[in-house]
């Protein structure tokens, strides 16, 4: 018996992290936010333990106070080793150089979050790109939260792995981001798409996928419950619930209300990327974001340099199918500016 035991680890050993299967996390994506739902959340962001999502970064949550990991110093992304004068540059120390250097007296704190995230292709895509950035996905179906929180624990189980290995090959993540906007004109088969959400498993990525995370949450009601005022530089709504009946215009996720939402919890110079394939919706969101006097629209022109917005074109599995479907693409991102009345 002993002898098959030993032989079952070793079995489990040898195969390694599984990535979860989308067929079997499927639920449907219409979700009345009004309902009482039973979640888990605190009384304000100081009582959250990230230590959960992110326990690479945080230790867990001690007498209310929240502790980053290392003596609260985090990793540098490759462009702030380049500008810190490294004598030796990233082209020949390799990206582990973004996970080995720290910055002093900088605690880690989510800085970007996807509103919605279903089943996580922008973090995942992101991940790579801003190695050192804590992104939290936030969605209020348990199911498709499962899957992508499982699907992150499996990419850093191959990543752990892969680090073992003295020749493991490293992503060139330049070269990724130019793979991604190739695909925009080149949609993915639907059945070649789980493939290419998988993420990396057989190459290491800056940051191996430790910067990522999801949560069950009704942003509708509680995000300011789990972000401190200015705290995020980023925020994505991606293909929202369009919520066509006049009626039910109240629970989408652009109006005045959540408007006032994000941008308290957003910083002075932040970025909110939203993107649709409902006409209706894209003109209903840009007037209200026009309309708000805390945003401002952010020319064509600079976006050309975004790093970002290809992956928020065609990352997600809702962007693949329009893409699939040769059906429009609706983009409009808006920038957090200071509040005139000086508040």
């Amino acid at each position: 018996m002993a002898g098959e035991d030993n032989d079952n680890a070793t079995t489990s050993q040898q195969q390694g992290p599984k990535l979860p299967q989308k067929k079997f996390f499927r639920q449907r994506a219409h979700v009345n936010i009004f309902n009482d739902v039973p979640l888990d959340y605190p009384v304000n962001p100081d009582q959250e333990d990230w230590s959960k999502l992110y326990p690479a970064y945080f230790r867990p949550l001690t007498e209310g106070t929240q502790t980053a990991a290392s003596d609260a110093k985090r990793p540098l992304s490759p462009s702030a080793v380049d500008e810190a004068g490294s004598d030796e540059s990233l082209s020949k120390r390799g990206p582990a150089a973004a996970s080995t250097a720290t910055i002093d007296k900088v605690p880690a704190q989510v800085e970007f979050a996807d509103i919605g995230c279903g089943y996580g292709g922008l973090l995942v895509a992101l991940a790579p790109l801003y190695p050192n950035t804590l992104m939290v996905g936030m969605e209020i179906r348990v199911k498709l939260v499962d899957y992508l929180q499982q699907r992150i624990e499996a990419l850093r189980g191959f990543q752990h792995g892969l680090l073992l290995k003295k020749d493991a090959e490293w992503v060139d993540v330049r070269s990724k981001l130019m793979q991604e906007i190739e695909a925009l004109e080149k949609p993915l088969a639907k059945d070649e798409e789980e493939l290419h959400d998988n993420g990396e498993t057989i190459r290491l990525v800056p940051g191996h996928y430790e910067n990522i995370a999801a949560m069950r949450i009704n942003c509708q009601k509680y995000l300011p419950n789990f972000f401190k005022k200015g705290q995020l530089s980023k925020m994505f709504i991606l293909f929202a619930d369009p919520h066509f009946k006049r009626r039910k215009h109240k629970a989408r996720i652009i109006s005045t209300t959540m408007l006032a939402e994000y941008a308290y919890v957003m910083r002075v110079g932040g970025i909110i990327y939203v993107i649709t394939d409902v006409k209706d919706l894209f003109t209903w969101s840009v007037a209200h974001l026009d309309a708000f006097p805390l945003f401002e629209s952010i020319s064509e022109e600079e976006l050309m340099f975004d790093p970002a917005i290809p992956c928020v074109i065609n990352s997600t599995e809702e962007g693949k199918k329009v893409a699939r479907n040769k059906g429009s693409k609706y983009l409009a991102c808006y920038r957090r500016i200071e509040d005139p009345a000086g508040n």
